[in-house]
C-alpha cells in the first residue's frame, strides 16, 4: 500500500501544477479504509513538502436526537442520515482557497459531531475529502460531481469488509451479535450501495 500512495501523491502533484486548491475524493463503503489512506496520503504529500489537510464527511452526520425524531436512529450512517446541504456549502466553500473554513469532525467513541474542530487554512493546498458518498451518482450527493480534481474508490471485497465492520463494533465494546446485527442491517446495504451506484473514479482500489 505505501508504493500505492507514494505513486497516488506523486500523481496529484503532477496534476495540480501550480494550482492554489486541489480536492481529492476518497470514497467508498463503511470499513474499506478510507480514514486510513487519507491520512497516510496527506503524510506522504507533507514528506513532499506540501501543506494537506483531511475533510472527513462523517462530521455531517445528523445529530442522534434528530435522527430519533425521524425514525433513522438505526440506520445512522446512511444516506438520508447526512446534513447533504451544509456539506455541499463547506466543499464549495473550500474549493477556491480564498478563506479559512472551520470544519465538524466526528467523535466516534461518543457519536457526536464536534463543530469547528478542524481548520482548512488558506495554506492547505491539497484537501483529502473522505467518506461513504462522494461518488455517489444519486439525490443531492450527484451534485458533487464536478467539484473533486482527483478520486479514489475503495472496493474491497464484500467479506472483507464484513470483517472489518464486525471488528470495529466489537472493538468499541459491543457483543459479536450486536455487532453482526449492525454490519448486516445497516452498514453492509449502505456499502452496497456505494458500490452499485457510484461515478467512475480516477483511480479505483478493490484490494485495498
Amino acid at each position: 500500500m505505501n508504493s500505492i500512495i507514494a505513486v497516488m501523491a506523486s500523481e496529484i502533484i503532477r496534476r495540480a501544477g501550480d494550482t492554489r486548491r486541489f480536492l481529492i475524493a476518497i470514497a467508498g463503503p463503511p470499513g474499506s479504509g478510507k480514514s486510513t489512506l487519507a491520512d497516510e496520503l496527506r503524510a506522504s504529500l507533507k514528506a513532499r513538502g506540501e501543506r494537506a489537510e483531511v475533510l472527513p464527511m462523517d462530521g455531517f452526520h445528523m445529530d442522534n436526537a434528530i435522527l430519533i425524531d425521524r425514525g433513522l436512529l438505526a440506520r445512522k450512517g446512511a444516506p438520508e442520515t447526512f446534513d447533504v446541504r451544509a456539506f455541499l456549502d463547506i466543499i464549495r466553500a473550500v474549493r477556491p482557497a480564498d478563506q479559512e473554513v472551520l470544519i465538524p469532525v466526528f467523535d466516534r467513541s461518543r457519536e457526536l459531531s464536534i463543530a469547528s474542530a478542524r481548520v482548512v487554512s488558506l495554506e492547505h493546498r491539497f484537501i483529502i475529502v473522505e467518506g461513504n458518498y462522494l461518488l455517489l451518482d444519486e439525490g443531492r450527493w450527484a451534485e458533487l460531481e464536478g467539484l473533486f480534481d482527483y478520486s479514489v474508490m475503495l472496493a474491497p471485497p464484500v467479506p472483507v469488509l464484513e470483517q472489518r465492520l464486525l471488528d470495529r463494533w466489537i472493538g468499541y465494546g459491543l457483543t459479536e451479535e450486536v455487532a453482526r446485527a449492525k454490519a448486516h442491517g445497516n452498514d453492509l446495504p449502505n456499502g452496497r450501495l456505494v458500490l452499485e451506484s457510484r461515478r467512475r473514479a480516477d483511480v479505483t482500489l478493490d484490494n485495498a
